[in-house]
This record gives structure tokens, sequence and C-alpha cells, in this order.
């Protein structure tokens, strides 16, 4: 083991244990690691939440008495079930294949085209910027005043240049979710960055980590990785919203569906697809929790 490895590993488990000193004490034990259960007390109450809300939603439906004010859970359940089983061809990118799918799945995927690459893309240079911000101030004091002027443009503002610059399509709607993306894990990612403590820097170098490289990678990251993931899962719930938003100028996917309905006032096949939304989002946010629980393993 070379001296630069052994003492960013060093520096690491000195930090760990001293946090973790600090803020369990010494007589505290450690809590279990993994996925929490849910009780069959919160269960209960979940479910009796969301009873009473389908209950308060269909009597407000019949008092209204019109599909396209206000379709109730039946009717959108009953549109969800037609959309998932429709019959529907999904042509892939670059390929030109067509594939046998349903409307539903078909419309989704088309989102997924334009939501994964801008959510990648945007979350990577996010991260990045936010990490060279975070940890140099010079390039900080370069360039805040371009991120504070920036910052509170929104994405929807940029569709414009979108059409212009892209066109109308994946690209265009990929490029304003990636807007949404990078300001959420920028920010979190420049926190992260700055909140760490500055006795783990004492107590790497100490350790003789003398390089801004090994800092970085040994002691800034692993600290500031708490942050980076909250930026993620952020991210990955608030680009779901822009991707409506970026369909709003024809791009093709499950939030075009959404207002080309509502504009046909069947409003029932709008909540359905709103409910597409929630679903995949669930999942998502699922999904990275775990992956979350997993890297993050040593908070335990």
């Amino acid at each position: 083991m070379s001296l630069e490895t052994g003492a960013g590993a060093d520096a690491v488990g000195a930090a760990e244990e001293s946090d973790a000193t600090s803020q369990t004490g010494s007589g505290d034990a450690p809590s279990a690691s993994g996925p929490e259960v849910p009780s069959l007390s919160s269960l209960a109450y979940a479910a009796v939440g969301t009873g009473a809300f389908l209950a308060v939603w269909q009597a407000a439906a019949l008092a209204v008495g019109r599909t396209y004010l206000l379709p109730s859970p039946i009717e959108v359940a009953i549109a969800f079930v037609v959309e998932l089983t429709a019959p529907a061809t999904f042509t892939l990118p670059f390929v030109g294949v067509s594939l046998p799918a349903t409307r539903l799945t078909a419309n989704l995927l088309q989102s997924l085209l334009h939501y994964l690459p801008g959510l990648a893309v945007g979350s990577v240079l996010g991260i990045a910027l936010g990490v060279g911000m975070g940890w140099s101030g010079r390039l900080d004091d370069a360039l805040t005043p371009v991120t504070r002027f920036l910052r509170p443009i929104p994405p929807l503002a940029w569709i414009v240049f979108a059409i212009v610059w892209i066109g109308i399509g994946h690209g265009g709607a990929a490029f304003i979710v990636g807007i949404g993306a990078f300001w959420i894990n920028f920010y979190n990612a420049y926190a992260g960055v700055e909140g760490v403590s500055t006795h783990l820097r004492e107590v790497a170098a100490s350790l003789g980590v003398d390089d801004d490289l090994t800092m970085i990678r040994k002691v800034i990251l692993p600290a500031a990785t708490p942050s980076i993931a909250t930026g993620i899962r952020t991210s990955i719930g608030q680009c779901w919203m822009i991707v409506v938003a970026a369909e709003l100028f024809g791009a093709p996917g499950v939030g075009f569906q959404i207002i080309n309905a509502a504009q046909n006032l069947a409003t029932d096949v709008s909540v359905a697809y709103m409910a597409v939304i929630s679903l995949v989002f669930l999942v998502s946010d699922g999904a990275f929790r775990r992956v979350e629980q997993g890297v993050l393993v040593w908070r335990e």
C-alpha cells in the first residue's frame, strides 16, 4: 500500500471514528442497518388515510356530476386500464425498429427517452461544478456571480432556446430536464463540500494527505456524499415535474398526453397519466433509497 493510499484510508477512518464518538457517545450502540419495515399500525393508518382520500374524491366527483370537471377514482381507474391495454407501437431511437407495446407503456418510454439523459447529464455536470466551486475558493469567486445570475431563471424559460438550438423532440426536452437537474445537484454538492468539517481536513493532513486530488477523493467526496445523494434523490422527483412542462412544446410522452387529453376534456385520461408519473416516481425513489442505504451504510 502506498503512503498516499494509506494516509487517505487512515484519515477517513480516524474522521469517522471521531464523528461517531461525538454523535453517539461512548455508551450508545449503533443503529441496525438495512431498510426500515413499516409496522402494522403504520400500514393501517396508511390504508385508512388512502381510503378516506378516495372516499372524499368519489363524493366530490358525484357532487360535481361532470367527468370533464372532476373525474371519479373509478373513471380514472377505467381510463388507466384502457390506456394500459390499448395496442400501440414504440419505435427505438437511432435504430428505427418498431416494437409492439401498449399506449401507456409507449408514452412512458417516450418520456424516459428525454427524462433519463437529461437527469444523468444534468446531475453529473451539477455535481462536478458544485464540488469544484465548493473546494476551490478562486473558482467559487469567479463563478458565483454567474451562478447567482442564472439560478433564478426557471427551466421553462429556456424552451425557446431549446427549440432554436436543438429542435422539437427528445433533445430539446432533455435539455430542459437537464437544466432542472443541474441546479438541484449543483447546490447540494456545493453545500456538501462546504459543510465538510475542518477537523476532517486537519486529520487527513496530519496523516500525510498533502495534495488536493487525494484530499478530495479520500476525504471530501466521502464526507459530502450524503448531501450529494440527497440532491440526486430530489432531482429524480423534480425532473418528472419538469418533464410535463418540457413536453408543452410537442415532445412526445406522458406529459404531452396529460396536456392533450385535458385539451380534449378527457380529464379522466389526464389524471390516469398523472397517476403513472406518481407510480414511476415511487418505484424510482424506492430503488434509489435502497442504493443510497447501501452506499451510505458507514453512517449507521
